[in-house]
């Protein structure tokens, strides 16, 4: 065995060549996002004049005999995707679409590591894939016409193709790029067992957790001196902060910045996109987690100055509610910030266990929870765009819930409770209850979670689970309904250190005995210990005590807080509900929100987001027919197979006359088949009684109205071409936050900005077709720096990849709408570089376009 680092172009020149992916190897199943991280990490290969990039191991056995023949036995992906890229760079080049300065480019790539041009047809590719994908592999070669469409190689080989175009770097820049990636090549000779190396290069040693992955980019690049001082300074207290779990700290961190919950599996790459996406420094980004590491200390361990919060921080991590964490962290970095008390954000905590206990009880699903603790700080501050009267935006929004998402009333909760057998709930829920109905509005707390822990404590049944005849006396000719009936239910259930000493005893000899219920010192057990009997009468009478306590321990909260507008009803895919006969206004989809006109056109979006994503499953679904496709009938690759057909990307159709109930179905299905979440897409709807009249006096519309009429002036004077006429000359005030300029490119707008704590001026690349503003995007971020030079400041460029949208954007920091005083200044600026945007990017878009 032989292993050497070398450049991947090395490894793969030479005419003679080929790399066989032998049959036992996996089909080629890299996805578009794969791609679109290789052609990222290139471009920045470029852009930042790396000498080298590397690429990952390949494994080989070398088999001599009429070709230099190399059996890959570990790299085949990386392998087979870089000869997609230059297959692609190839066909360009070939079909005069994109040229390079260098004449002979095209002709080095294709003879030096795609083909063998002395050999036949049959056996000059060099790359022979696994059967199928050897297949659609061989087909690119050929005219488009024969290229095999749901092939997952055809699919980024398209890709890729589609990409270059773009020109983010030129076809010259992109081949330096790949020569600069580097491998390591193991190579085997035939009395090496390429079985066992497999074995051990893919099995040995503990894998790197996603907060070590992180660790490395963001300190890996950093001179050795200051990679100490910011691990120092920053990284080992974050890790101390977070009881050394960064990687579950950095999900939660991710959930609060981008409205999403990561898989655990990609904390680190979608980390890694979130910091390149936003051009984050470094330093900057570890303050900002070092900040979020103290105040999640804080919901691992307490220690805050109210020992009641502590308390209420202890037993909801005995319950596992890290569901709630990313909230959590919004209402503690609000504390910080001096915008709550820590009054108030005790009561938060407790309302927050209220809420996620009467659910346990009422058997209300978890699954919802996610949504509702991840979208809640948002929604409060959506009620009025402030965090003014933030504890009691939070009780509203908490009661308001309904349906799976509801906060179970009193009479829901008691009627639950009662009836619930405790005792058969897991461990952990029943010595939570059993916990509180003992310490709850006393100072003689008893320690009843260590004393559980530690096997002291254990949960007695007064009517024991096994009747005797002394029982059946005491509980009368109906002993059998009764015992069936309350045995495990919370009136028959009490706390005690001697469980085996009591065992079946009557009641008399539990109560009597020494250690007996009138000798305990636990609170609960004092009425039991003055009782006659134990039997229906009792059992009723505690039942009735321990509900009125329940609800003494587990209030509802109280609130006269009702926002000014009425708030849209919201529901995910995943809620069971009728959504037939309601309208939909918008959606929400990971960390965006997409206006829309019909469930028609929400579909339409979603499906192409989705297809962005990855392009093999709807690619596959067009192409498959028969019983394994239950979409067969809603997806094809020809339009007259469907009644009223809606054409997602070329080819690729889905049939759009069908009822709103329909489409949800389809759209679980869509989901099911690309492994997505389907909590992630939230139907934000049209109140169902709502006539459209709402009163805009005292909300935020009217609010708005006003900045715009003040605000006009100053924009449209600044605009005035001299006739009277310009950019903004058409607009009118808006109960909206922006404004929109129109210069005559469809799709292309400038946007006034008027936030509660800030103004922005963009530039909106919003045509209906998404790689037009993509274009259009890239074409201008060519000429950033001489764009930025003009405007004499960096500004914010918003490719978003995933949106429709294009963003180029300057914002002015600390000043609100809400505050009249700022408004002159806020009006200064609206008009001021709406002008300079206009000046700067008008020419270019008008030169192009």
């Amino acid at each position: 065995m032989k292993g050497s680092e070398t450049k991947l172009v090395s490894y793969m020149q030479g005419s003679d060549k080929r790399f066989v992916i032998p049959v036992y190897q996996r089909n080629y199943d890299w996805k578009t996002e794969n791609c679109k991280q290789l052609y990222d990490d290139l471009i920045k290969v470029i852009r930042r004049g790396r000498k080298s990039h590397f690429f990952g191991s390949i494994v080989s056995v070398h088999n001599d005999g009429e070709f230099n023949e190399y059996l890959v036995i570990d790299g085949q992906q990386r392998l087979t995707t870089i000869s997609l890229l230059l297959l692609a760079m190839y066909n360009l080049m070939k079909n005069g679409v994109l040229t390079s300065e260098k004449g002979n480019l095209a002709e080095k790539i294709y003879k030096t590591y795609l083909i063998d041009e002395w050999q036949d047809d049959d056996t000059r590719i060099k790359l022979k894939p696994v059967k199928n994908d050897r297949n659609a592999f061989g087909k690119l070669f050929d005219e488009e016409s024969e290229h095999i469409p749901d092939s997952n190689l055809t699919i980024n080989y398209n890709y890729f193709y589609s990409r270059i175009q773009k020109e983010e770097i030129t076809l010259d820049e992109l081949y330096e790029a790949v020569t600069k990636l580097e491998i390591i090549n193991i190579t085997l000779n035939q009395d090496d067992n390429p079985q066992l190396i497999f074995e051990s290069l893919n099995s040995t040693g503990v894998a790197l957790s996603e907060g070590d992955k992180i660790r490395n980019f963001i300190l890996m690049g950093l001179p050795t001196k200051q990679q100490n001082d910011f691990y120092e300074k920053y990284w080992n207290k974050i890790e101390i902060y977070t009881d050394y779990d960064v990687s579950m700290f950095v999900r939660d961190y991710l959930s609060v910045k981008q409205q999403l919950i990561p898989s655990m599996s990609k904390v680190y790459f979608t980390f890694k996109a979130f910091v390149e996406e936003n051009g984050t420094e470094i330093e900057p980004l570890l303050q900002e987690l070092l900040n979020y590491a103290k105040w999640y200390e804080i919901l691992l361990k307490g220690n805050t100055a109210d020992k009641e919060l502590n308390s209420c921080i202890y037993r909801l991590n005995r319950l596992e509610t890290t569901v709630t964490r990313p909230f959590f962290l919004e209402v503690l970095r609000l504390q910080a910030a001096g915008k709550l008390s820590l009054a108030e954000v005790k009561e938060i905590f407790l309302y927050t266990e209220n809420y996620l206990f009467r659910r346990t009880i009422c058997d209300l699903p978890t699954n919802a929870l996610n949504k509702i603790f991840l979208m809640l700080h948002r929604e409060i501050m959506r009620y009025d765009g402030t965090d003014n009267g933030y504890l009691e935006k939070f009780k509203y929004a908490l009661k308001s819930k309904s349906d799976r998402g509801r906060f179970p009333d009193d009479g829901e909760f008691v009627e639950a409770f009662a009836a619930r057998p405790v005792y058969q709930m897991n461990s952990k829920n029943k010595i939570y209850i059993l916990e509180r109905f003992e310490n709850y509005g006393t100072v003689e707390v008893q320690n009843v979670y260590k004393q559980c822990d530690d096997g002291v404590y254990s949960i007695e049944h007064i009517m024991p689970q096994h009747l005797t005849p002394v029982w059946i006396k005491e509980l009368g000719e109906d002993y059998e309904d009764i015992h069936e009936t309350w045995l495990h239910r919370m009136a028959n259930l009490t706390l005690t250190g001697y469980n085996s000493k009591y065992s079946n005893s009557p009641f008399v000899e539990k109560r009597d005995m020494k250690n007996g219920f009138i000798d305990s010192h636990l609170y609960m057990n004092n009425w039991i210990g003055q009782q006659e009997h134990w039997g229906l009468a009792e059992l009723e009478a505690r039942n009735q005590m321990l509900m009125q306590r329940a609800l003494t321990i587990w209030p509802l909260p109280v609130t006269d807080y009702r926002p000014a507008e009425k708030q849209m009803d919201s529901y995910s895919l995943d809620d069971d509900v009728e959504l037939s006969g309601r309208d939909i206004v918008r959606f929400g989809y990971k960390n965006t929100e997409q206006p829309v006109t019909s469930w028609i056109d929400m579909m339409e979006q979603i499906l192409k987001i989705l297809h962005a994503e990855d392009k093999s499953v709807l690619s596959r679904l067009a192409y498959s027919k028969g019983a394994s496709n239950d979409l067969d009938a809603y997806v094809s690759n020809k339009p007259q197979d469907l009644r009223n057909a809606l054409q997602i990307d070329t080819d690729i159709y889905v049939e759009r006359n069908t009822s709103t109930s329909t489409k949800i179905s389809m759209l679980r299905k869509f989901f099911k088949a690309y492994d997505a979440n389907e909590e992630d897409l939230v139907f934000y709807l049209k109140d169902a009684n709502d006539d459209g009249t709402a009163q805009e006096a005292g909300t935020r519309y009217e609010l708005r109205r006003r900045y715009w009429a003040f605000a006009l002036p100053y924009i449209q004077q600044a605009h005035d071409d001299g006739t009277g006429h310009g950019c903004f000359s058409g607009c009118t005030t808006s109960k909206e936050n922006w404004l929109s300029g129109f210069f005559g490119i469809g799709g292309f707008s400038l946007a006034c900005i008027a936030n509660y704590n800030k103004a922005r001026v963009d530039l909106t690349l919003a045509h209906t077709n998404k790689e037009r503003n993509k274009e259009a995007f890239d074409y201008l971020y060519s000429h950033k720096s001489e764009i930025e030079s003009v405007l004499g400041t960096q500004i914010d460029w918003l490719r978003s990849d995933d949106t429709k949208g294009s963003y180029i954007v300057i914002r002015l920091e600390g000043v609100s709408i809400e505050n009249e005083a700022d408004w002159t200044q806020m009006a200064k600026f609206h008009a001021e570089w709406s002008k300079k945007f206009y000046d700067v990017f008008v020419p270019y878009l008008k030169q192009k376009y």
